[in-house]
């Protein structure tokens, strides 16, 4: 059984990653509302939607805007706040930093300057669609947002489309539609999984083999954040005298 420790009083000075929740208020921390409250500055992706979130849990503190279009010029900023003892929290619009956003580029900047970093952790879109996708979860490949354009986002299903690893990609309603329907070209039709709305009031998953997908209403009437869940190439097992048992092993319970 995993070792849990009493939540420390006092957060030392350094980078947080802060974990914030993806439809449903009530997913937010204890921790993760403390660390916002201590820190002297919080690094927004979207300042107008992390001010709501902030205002709701009844945290004032200064924001600095931090994504894809001014991190070569607010990640040195929040590097120089660290390197002078001050503390800094890092947001996303939803969910956990460093997924899917420019987190990682700020991340690689402080472990370069050898400057303290840690997460807090929480919600996750891609983890909980995952796991609701009834497909196999002991090894998976996420692969984030395709290209928009039909050719370069063929291209780039079709680098796993030999993998044996169940694949996870997020999608935008505007091209839910054009997304499966190369999935399925370049995939074939396989078992596959969408999540749609997670945590929300309407959250939905539907499951079924990607042309089965194609035609569900998710699809033909988009609204919301989606993830795709698409099972693994299934290859023949060889036979193997004396091998009976392939399942992977079962991590500790403190790493699940």
């Amino acid at each position: 059984m995993a070792r849990l420790e009493p939540p420390q009083r006092e957060n030392p000075p350094m980078l947080y990653l802060v974990a914030t929740p993806i439809g449903n208020l009530g997913d937010m921390s204890l921790r993760a509302i403390e660390v916002l409250r201590e820190v002297d500055l919080i690094a927004s992706e979207d300042t107008r939607k992390t001010g709501v979130l902030l205002q709701h849990f009844g945290i004032n503190k200064p924001q600095l805007a931090f994504h894809e279009h001014n991190e070569q010029q607010a990640g040195p900023r929040i590097v120089g706040l660290l390197k002078q003892g001050q503390s800094v929290a890092l947001v996303t619009d939803a969910g956990t930093p460093g997924i899917a956003d420019p987190g990682f580029t700020l991340v690689r900047r402080v472990i370069d300057e050898q400057l303290e970093v840690t997460m807090v952790p929480g919600p996750t879109g891609l983890i909980m669609a995952l796991v609701l996708s009834g497909l196999a979860v002991h090894s998976f490949t996420f692969r984030g947002f395709a290209p928009r354009k039909p050719g370069p986002r063929r291209r780039f299903l079709e680098v796993d489309a030999q993998s044996p690893h169940t694949l996870i990609f997020y999608e935008s309603p505007y091209r839910i539609a054009a997304f499966l329907n190369d999935a399925l070209e370049v995939y074939g039709d396989r078992p596959a999984a969408l999540a749609n709305d997670l945590t929300k009031l309407f959250e939905r998953v539907e499951r079924g083999t990607l042309a089965q997908l194609l035609q569900c209403d998710l699809v033909k009437k988009p609204k919301g954040e989606y993830v795709v869940v698409i099972a693994g190439i299934v290859r023949k097992p060889r036979a193997s005298a004396g091998d009976d048992d392939d399942e992977p092993p079962m991590p500790p319970a403190s790493l699940r």
